[in-house]
């Protein structure tokens, strides 16, 4: 086996090939080193000797500078019958040295990094070393963190919903995306012992609809919901459930969104200065508090939430608090600057305090018309994540369609079922799944008007409930996207998986 070093982004020797890498188009053939006979399972075995070994800097989050050599995987495909290898394919990243340092990552904890974004097709196939498909925002320094600091890094890719063939078939609409993730997931398994690191401590991360995909795989692991579906692909014949799960901003509970939305941000101007239509806004809001009575959600100190005190629940729990550490870190001069220019918060023993109102009011412009993700005239990236056959788009929600086609409206057949597919409070609320990830990992920024606040804050109310460990934090004043503390998953990871490097 040839393989080659590369120092500084500058190879020496002769290339490896990709483990039976073979990036084509629509199902793109395995290479010749697995036969066309060989049955599903060898064809899905990893080779360990298959790598390039790369050496790169990585700096951390105290500004001190780690070399790394790591030995670069690529494989295939992640299962026997890929619809389309350029997307259904993985990277393996395994540190095996650190500032000079042998390392030994056989009993590291796994980051599955996904690079989705918008729910479109995310491929890893052109890589050529960790990170080198750049995903959203933050997803590359966390796949660098989680190597110097000794982890095994798997970075997947997946198909997504503007992937269409030459017949005019959408392939990467729901549920494929998560369909592939836990393919992969059963991939890394399956291969245990072959795959450097520990199988049972893969954890998650993803942002944005990526977020949405890694709660959603934390939530709904070995759920027989999807089985058919990965029997197709030909997925490895072993557990998708996994260990942990990080999730910033994630954009998820789809056929909810644009009620909370609308409950969130619905008082709040577009950056035009207009109001949307605040007749559909107020339907959708009165309609968000039924569903949040639904879900009896409770809290400490607050007991059932409702549309009532959800707002409350909000500033007190997650907001104040992420004024208060933003506002904390300040220099005493640049804290009084900030209090002077935003006197809606008052800065009494150290803690930041405001009301719903006047929260609302500093975050200004809210980023989306109404309806948010079911809209109207089909124009959402949600709309086309539900496209199906030679459809492109489709209402996913009875409130949307009846708008436009009348109250006679039904769904289409299909809808109710892959809305269970993609949501992770249908594996939390609906159908309470033991094989949840147990720790769970949640960020979002303040004035992320990309989705509603009340998303990730039902998410993580719900698992608290459930008893997991559930560690949630907004980041005041960012937007969507937001990664403060990479550093700080990185050592909740080591925390979490009780690995001592």
């Amino acid at each position: 086996m040839k393989r080659r070093t590369v120092v500084m982004g500058l190879a020496v020797g002769a290339a490896v090939p990709a483990v039976g890498f073979a990036p084509g188009a629509q199902g793109a053939s395995r290479t010749s080193s697995t036969s066309s006979s060989a049955s599903k399972d060898s064809s899905l075995v990893f080779d360990p000797d298959a790598y390039t070994e790369l050496t790169t800097s990585i700096t951390d989050t105290t500004g001190t500078a780690h070399e790394v050599v790591y030995h670069f995987y690529k494989v295939a495909s992640y299962v026997a019958n890929p619809v389309n290898a350029t997307y259904q394919s993985l990277n393996v990243s395994v540190p095996v040295k650190i500032d000079g340092s042998a390392v030994d990552a056989s009993g590291a904890p796994i980051l599955f990094a996904n690079q989705v974004g918008g729910y479109m097709p995310s491929s890893v196939a052109n890589a050529t070393g960790i990170g080198g498909a750049m995903g959203p925002a933050g997803t590359l320094s966390r796949q660098q963190l989680a190597l110097a600091a000794g982890y095994v890094v798997v970075e997947p890719g997946a198909r997504g919903r503007s992937l269409v063939d030459s017949s005019g078939t959408y392939y990467g609409t729901a549920p494929a995306a998560i369909v592939d993730l836990k393919a992969a997931v059963r991939y890394v398994k399956f291969n245990k012992g072959r795959i450097p690191g520990d199988v049972n401590r893969i954890v998650s991360a993803g942002v944005s609809a990526g977020g949405a995909l890694s709660s959603l795989l934390g939530a709904s692991g070995d759920s027989p919901l999807y089985d058919s579906y990965l029997k197709e692909l030909g997925a490895a014949d072993a557990s998708d459930a996994i260990f942990a799960t990080g999730a910033w901003c994630p954009i998820t509970d789809l056929e909810h969104a644009d009620m909370a939305y609308e409950w969130n941000w619905g008082a709040n101007a577009l950056s035009s200065g207009s109001l949307v239509d605040q007749t559909v806004s107020k339907e959708l809001t009165s309609a968000y508090g039924d569903y949040l009575a639904s879900l009896r959600l409770t809290a400490k100190d607050f007991g059932t939430l409702t549309a009532r005190n959800l707002d409350e629940y909000l500033v007190r729990t997650h907001l104040e608090p992420s004024a208060t550490k933003y506002l904390t870190a300040l220099s005493d001069a640049d804290r009084a600057t900030y209090l002077a220019a935003n006197p809606f918060i008052t800065w009494s023993g150290g803690r930041a305090a405001f009301s719903w109102a006047d929260f609302l009011a500093h975050v200004g412009a809210r980023k989306k018309d109404t309806p948010a993700f079911d809209a109207f005239d089909l124009s959402a990236g949600e709309n086309n994540e539900f496209g199906t056959g030679t459809t492109a788009n489709r209402h996913f929600t009875l409130f949307s369609l009846r708008h436009e086609q009348g109250d006679s409206a039904r769904l289409d057949s299909d809808i109710p079922e892959k809305l269970n597919l993609m949501n992770p409070m249908y594996h939390l609320v609906d159908k309470v799944n033991g094989n949840r990830s147990k720790h769970w990992w949640i960020r979002l920024g303040t004035k992320d008007s990309d989705t509603a606040l009340t998303v990730a804050s039902n998410l993580g109310a719900r698992l608290k409930s459930l008893g997991d460990d559930v560690n949630t934090s907004y980041y005041w004043d960012a937007g969507h996207g937001a990664d403060q503390d990479p550093g700080d998953f990185i050592k909740w990871i080591a925390t979490v998986s009780g690995y001592k490097g």
